[in-house]
């Protein structure tokens, strides 16, 4: 497997140039376009993507090693086909709708100011994580470990107490009515 270390990747298209699945290491990947590409068992450790496109990408056996993703596309990807080990992410202003993180192990992950529409979090970690201003429209919650995650200035949250762990998960209180939705009451904040 090639390898790659301390460099910066621009204004690539890897949909007109082949991507090649090496280990990246401390790697910056700037306005690149991955759309559909098969990331198929690459390394990325420590790197980051700016302004990049992963969408719909096939993350089978990929393995991202504390990995930031800043102002990103990444619609429908199956984070739960990713390499598990050591897996770490960051999220920042970043779009990641109809994404998966089913029964993913991901404890202290950010989602800052992101949107997640109909994202799945199933079975996942995120314990000690956060949503801070992000758009969780039809998230879902289930069975998910949310202890101590950050959920302030999130909209439109939806989800069910008594099906998932919050204890010392942190609310503003815009945020109380997505976790009463159940029990149909109308509330007036």
């Amino acid at each position: 497997m090639d390898y790659f270390e301390d460099q910066n990747f621009k204004n690539i298209n890897y949909q007109e140039i082949s991507f090649n699945s090496a280990e990246y290491d401390h790697c910056q990947f700037d306005q690149c376009n991955f759309e559909n590409i098969k990331l198929l068992g690459a390394k990325f450790i420590d790197c980051t993507f700016i302004g990049c496109n992963l969408s719909l990408s096939e993350l089978t056996q990929t393995s991202f090693q504390n990995v930031t993703f800043k102002n990103c596309k990444l619609l429908g990807l199956k984070f739960d086909s990713l390499n598990q080990f050591n897996l770490q992410l960051e999220f920042i202003e970043s779009i990641l709708d109809h994404s998966s993180f089913y029964n993913c192990k991901i404890k202290g992950t950010k989602f800052l100011n992101s949107r997640l529409h109909n994202v799945d979090f199933e079975n996942a970690q995120l314990g000690q994580g956060s949503f801070v201003d992000s758009d969780l429209y039809s998230c879902n919650f289930l069975n998910s470990n949310l202890e101590k995650v950050d959920f302030r200035g999130v909209i439109n949250l939806t989800l069910d107490p008594e099906l998932n762990k919050l204890k010392g998960a942190k609310f503003n209180s815009n945020a109380l009515p997505g976790l009463l939705t159940k029990y149909k009451l109308q509330i007036s904040i």
